[in-house]
């Protein structure tokens, strides 16, 4: 039988997501045990550490040094990702990282080929597919309900950062394809397969910001953009992302097939509403889930997940190969919107499996 000890975890980055994180590893303490924290600001790994136990690391060698750590679960700001997911795999340590796994492919790619070469798990948010809503829409997909699905819409309006968020300036910087247009393009990817290639046009809508604390940032990377998207199974999508526009009534994730549309409210909360409209009629029936969703977003998922594969020694679901799939198609649209030109998408990955419970 395998070995089916918790799987030891140190967060480094205790920023605003380490709470939530922490919370719900909390739920599942026979599968995931937070062993410490570390940040570069102490304070908050302290303040982390008194509320959910662990000892607190004073720096990412020493919490890397750790031979009770299994696996790092990177929460730091963007920048940040890269090297401390190489410095985590080269200390023998798996990986469970924020998204986006990079903000440049070929850095993406050579994460990829790390852990593949150290023989390590290498995980990556997003991970919300594996919500109880996102898995019951990919199940009437599989299962033949909609037909052949040929176009699909989506929207990521994500409000105003410097309103909602203490350190907004970060997200600005890579631009919001980056920090939530990989929510809904996991999503599609996951259902529909690989990206083959893309199109974009984006802009800066407000260049001159101030965050809560009235430090001003100037934004340079387009706050709003429209990526165009052809896909492997013959697909075509058009998705839109901001940083200005609130919850609209344009949200969610449309998938248009021959025979039924299907309306996925958000790519992000697993209770979201999944709704069918047969083709010709005008009524939507909202579909149950296969499964009680979780309210929100279940952050540890990623890390039971973690667990249950690298115990049962097989694949995980959330792959650094997807999600390095997902930074090339972001960059695609980047590099599209500033010459004009389609961007070829050259990078492929396994799929992922379905939930057992979905199956």
């Amino acid at each position: 039988m395998a070995d089916q000890k918790p799987l030891y975890v140190a967060i480094v980055g205790c920023g605003n997501i380490s709470t939530p994180y922490a919370q719900t590893m909390k739920a599942h303490p026979g599968k995931v045990s937070l062993v410490g924290a570390f940040d570069t600001d102490i304070t908050r790994a302290e303040a982390l550490c008194k509320t959910f136990g662990g000892k607190v690391y004073r720096t990412l060698e020493e919490a890397l040094a750790d031979p009770q750590v299994e696996a790092v679960v990177n929460l730091t700001i963007f920048a940040a990702h890269v090297p401390v997911i190489t410095a985590a795999l080269n200390a023998g340590k798996h990986v469970h990282t924020e998204k986006p796994i990079a903000i440049d492919f070929q850095q993406a790619q050579t994460l990829v080929k790390l852990a593949e070469a150290k023989n390590l798990r290498l995980s990556s948010a997003p991970i919300t597919f594996m919500g109880e809503a996102q898995q019951t829409a990919w199940k009437l997909l599989r299962t033949g309900q909609l037909g052949k699905v040929r176009v699909v819409y989506a929207e990521m309006n994500w409000g105003r950062p410097e309103k909602w968020h203490p350190n907004p300036a970060p997200f600005f910087e890579v631009g919001a394809f980056f920090d939530v247009g990989v929510y809904p393009l996991t999503v599609m990817t996951t259902m529909l397969g690989p990206v083959t290639s893309v199109r974009g046009f984006g802009t800066v809508l407000r260049e001159n910001l101030q965050d809560r604390h009235g430090k001003a940032f100037k934004v340079t990377t387009p706050d709003w953009m429209c990526g165009f998207l052809k896909f492997e199974s013959g697909a075509v999508a058009r998705l839109t992302v901001c940083f200005y526009v609130w919850e609209t009534k344009q949200h969610g994730i449309e998938f248009h097939g021959d025979d039924a549309t299907l309306f996925l409210a958000s790519p992000h909360d697993f209770n979201a509403k999944v709704e069918l409209r047969l083709s010709g009629k005008t009524e939507w029936t909202e579909v149950p889930p296969v499964k009680e969703p979780f309210p929100g977003v279940e952050w540890a998922r990623g890390l039971t997940e973690l667990h249950d594969a690298i115990r049962n020694n097989r694949p995980q679901r959330p792959t650094g190969a997807q999600a390095a799939h997902v930074v090339e198609i972001i960059q695609g649209i980047h590099r599209a919107s500033d010459t004009g030109q389609a961007v070829e998408i050259n990078s492929r990955f396994i799929p992922p499996t379905p939930m057992e419970w979905a199956e």
